[in-house]
């Protein structure tokens, strides 16, 4: 490489744009540290959305917890509906599954195959993803809504002959009341 590369004709280095580090008693003018600063926060906000997308983070979906046994195939096919239908489930396996329900509330008499948080409330078995949304949207106070035993036809149990169930609300207490006919 020739000695002169990168100098104009008169073997002088080009000119550049004075910077502050040129000058240590020049200091960063108003408009330059907001800049900086305004520059910085941006970084910072885009670093940790894209963290959050990483993780499976996306806006207009609701998280949801299930807590199933581990060869259950017809939990796997709710998981399938609510996911089609705007919910992220995460699967924890167990292998007691009596002391979760009772740990969340569940009344003996509404218990099925799976149960389920999502915002503070219970999903027990094949309840449908347009009925959650329903009963979430209204907030009324109630521990949450289960579907008891496996009706054939309701979401995840479709290979099985279609007959008419019902989705119960249920209170703390255990009392419950039918929230929907299917």
């Amino acid at each position: 490489m020739s000695p002169h590369a990168g100098r104009d004709p008169n073997g002088k280095p080009p000119r550049r744009r004075p910077s502050i580090l040129d000058d240590p008693e020049k200091g960063l003018t108003r408009g330059q540290w907001l800049s900086l600063v305004g520059g910085g926060i941006v970084l910072v906000a885009s670093v940790m959305l894209l963290g959050r997308v990483g993780r499976g983070w996306r806006p207009g979906v609701t998280p949801m917890v299930m807590y199933a046994s581990e060869n259950c195939e017809c939990c796997r096919l709710w998981v399938a509906h609510l996911e089609a239908n705007g919910y992220r489930v995460r699967i924890k396996y167990t292998s007691n599954l009596a002391r979760r329900k009772d740990a969340l509330g569940v009344p003996p008499t509404l218990r099925a195959c799976h149960t389920a948080e999502v915002q503070g409330v219970v999903v027990e078995g094949h309840v449908p993803a347009d009925v959650l949304t329903r009963f979430l949207s209204q907030r009324s106070g109630e521990r949450g809504l289960a579907v008891p035993d496996m009706p054939g036809g309701s979401p995840g149990m479709e290979v099985i002959r279609k007959e008419p169930y019902d989705v119960f609300a249920f209170q703390r207490d255990g009392t419950s009341r039918v929230y929907a006919h299917i």
